[in-house]
């Protein structure tokens, strides 16, 4: 379990503003065992505490200062670990996560605290549900079982811990490149390559970050240069990694031995919002149904634009070919080019779009800030404001673009959580691997979720730092930043880009319109695929679970498009080793939410009423009160799927709205 998801995030008192400690290697290892000995003293005073004096002010109270004390320094080095340019300090700030997470094993296996919180009589819901909270992190952690079997299962938990970081680290410090000629790039954009690193022999050198990632997949004409580059980056997590998640998923086994449960998928999922695995095998066979069919016209409609490519009728299409000739195929019969995409967007300009667009709908204002001490020279740092009251609520640092060493995905850290209880505002980080030359459309979209994580973060208003923001039920999660992608391609948001670039074009509604329009192509095979990591990971995650490449391999070698030779996926897929660990179907669970959601918004997503609704009732409120509760709140009903499997046959279009005005 990470620090940020059970210490939340915090400071040696309540912190106030956007500074973070960035400390150098050499004080990391002081500063960590400082805090770590300052946190030990705190919670033995806690464990002698009279069970008759028991109340929320010296538990719960004293847990959220806990919490802050231990957050303001580990939120940080937690970050550094996946960012920081230095490789001495990711590995001090790696070194200093895995002491936290020893203590945070030991901490939840105290019989005296669990007892001391198990005696609180909570003073109102929001106590209730941080209590129930806290109870079923101690309960997961074995703090019932018999001393012998506490003790296996904290040296299992810490175990696993180490494993994530060395999976992690494999990925975010690969230095593999792969070479090619100028005619071999064929069709890549010339900008692309004019940016592009050479060797000695004058070779053009890529790596796999995103828009390299995005320029060889999807323009290369060169079929072989594209399976040599998708089998190169299928493989980068290499033979460690393969070996990590199979070490993982034993001991995952053993974790569910231990507790008492009939698999992993059984001990994870409980404390969800699907509740059992055979609730997410359903949906998932629900989803495979309904994507069968549309997955083989895709792959067809695919196939034909191959043979129409290379004037050979009996083309046969291929797991590399995917991306090129979605790309073809929207040119052809939607006249979308992506590189008219990125001149559309250019990158600083949509930043500021998508920030006035988000500052309009919630009523909020963000204000550069750079006076706060960044990682590297390219982060920059802002501040929050309430815009009606002017109040500072909160701040966040954007990490756009590629680096060596950074981490490779795209994702929203949750460095500082709030807490009224304290005061402490909310600091959060949107760490991304973005071109400089533009958006394209699935990274405009990737922008507007994840800033809709951070919106999560730093807006949120919950007394306890445990529950704040991102800190709700793992199938949940993901639905606030999914719902917020709709901004991305709706015309009432599209509205205030002038607004905000006055020397931008405008945007084109034709063009607009045909990014909807090719959207709606390859549902079949997005949903498919995101079906089949969902599976995979719940197959790893059951009592039989075997080698997990030789599961992959039978599992995609089932798919109509194949099992590529030579590829090791596994060695690549983060999410299951870390938090998302019998949890990837969570994905489709929140698109369900987020997507019934927008009805509340109705035709208009720039409704700054249900902006403000949404704002106070689902970003405030963090994990402090159910999911289905507030989403039931929020759209005046019981939320259902149809959105969700209009959203996959392409049918889906603008919402009537249908909640509380």
């Amino acid at each position: 379990m990470s620090l940020a998801v059970l210490f939340s995030s915090a400071p040696l008192f309540a912190a106030q503003g956007g500074a973070l400690l960035l400390p150098d290697a050499a004080d990391i290892a002081r500063q960590c065992q400082q805090t770590i000995s300052q946190a030990k003293i705190k919670i033995a005073a806690l464990e002698k505490l009279p069970l008759a004096k028991v109340n929320a002010v010296n538990t719960l109270g004293e847990w959220n200062r806990i919490n802050q004390d231990l957050d303001h320094f580990g939120g940080p080095a937690g970050l550094l670990s996946e960012v920081s340019p230095s490789t001495p300090v990711r590995t001090a700030a790696d070194a200093c996560n895995l002491k936290m997470s020893a203590l945070i094993s030991d901490v939840l296996q105290s019989e005296a605290l669990y007892s001391r919180f198990k005696a609180l009589k909570p003073k109102d819901a929001i106590d209730a549900e941080a209590r129930a909270d806290l109870l079923s992190n101690f309960e997961d952690r074995g703090v019932n079982l018999p001393k012998e079997k506490r003790t296996e299962l904290a040296a299992i938990f810490n175990k696993i811990e180490k494993l994530q970081q060395d999976f992690s680290r494999n990925m975010r410090d690969n230095q593999a490149r792969m070479s090619f000629t100028a005619a071999e790039l064929k069709g890549v954009s010339a900008s692309f390559l004019a940016t592009a690193k050479k060797d000695a022999a004058g070779l053009y050198v890529l790596g796999f970050d995103y828009p390299e990632i995005d320029a060889v997949m999807g323009y290369a004409e060169n079929e072989v240069t594209r399976e040599r580059y998708y089998t190169g980056r299928m493989k980068i997590g290499g033979a460690a990694n393969l070996q990590i998640l199979k070490e993982v998923v034993e001991l995952r086994k053993q974790i569910a031995q231990l507790t008492g449960y009939p698999s992993y998928a059984a001990f994870a999922i409980r404390n969800k919002m699907a509740a059992t695995p055979e609730a997410v095998n359903t949906f998932l066979a629900d989803v495979q149904a309904r994507v069968a069919t549309l997955e083989k016209s895709d792959i067809e409609e695919l196939r034909q634009e191959k043979a129409r490519f290379t004037g050979k009728a009996d083309s046969v299409l291929k797991r590399w070919d995917v991306q090129f000739y979605e790309e073809q195929l929207k040119a052809s019969r939607y006249q979308l080019d992506q590189k008219q995409v990125r001149e559309q967007f250019p990158t600083e300009p949509t930043i500021a779009w998508m920030m006035n667009v988000t500052g309009t709908l919630y009523g909020v204002d963000f204000r550069p800030n750079a006076k706060l001490k960044t990682w590297h020279k390219d982060v920059r740092a802002y501040d929050v404001f309430d815009r009606t009251s002017k109040k500072y609520l909160s701040s966040f640092y954007l990490d756009l673009f590629p680096r060596d060493g950074k981490y490779k995905h795209a994702a929203a850290f949750p460095v500082r959580g709030v807490s009224t209880l304290s005061g402490q505002t909310p600091v959060s980080v949107l760490v991304t691997n973005f071109s400089r030359e533009g958006f394209n459309q699935d990274e405009l979209e990737t922008l507007y979720h994840e800033f809709g994580h951070i919106m999560h973060g730093v807006l949120s208003k919950t007394r306890y730092t445990m529950q704040a923001g991102t800190s709700v039920k793992r199938d949940f999660v993901e639905a606030p930043s999914q719902m917020f992608e709709e901004w991305a391609r709706r015309p009432e948001a599209g509205a205030l880009f002038n607004d905000t670039c006055s020397s931008c074009k405008p945007i084109d509604p034709k063009l607009v319109a045909k990014m909807d329009d090719a959207r709606r192509f390859g549902r079949g095979l997005k949903y498919a695929r995101q079906g089949l990591y969902s599976a995979y990971d719940m197959a790893l995650a059951a009592a039989d679970a075997g080698d997990p490449q030789a599961v992959w391999q039978t599992m995609e070698g089932k798919t109509p498009l194949g099992y590529v030779a030579g590829t090791e996926f596994p060695g690549t897929f983060g999410h299951i080793v870390g938090g998302y660990a019998a949890g990837y179907y969570g994905y489709m669970w929140s698109e369900v939410l987020a997507l019934d959601m927008l009805s509340a918004y109705g035709s208009n997503v720039m409704d700054v009423k249900q902006g403000k609704r949404y704002r106070e009732l689902i970003l405030e409120n963090g994990g402090q009160r159910p999911a289905m509760e507030l989403v039931e709140e929020f759209i005046g009903r019981k939320p259902n799927s149809d959105a969700f499997f209009q959203e996959i046959t392409g049918q889906r279009g603008v919402p009537t709205k249908t909640a509380k005005q």
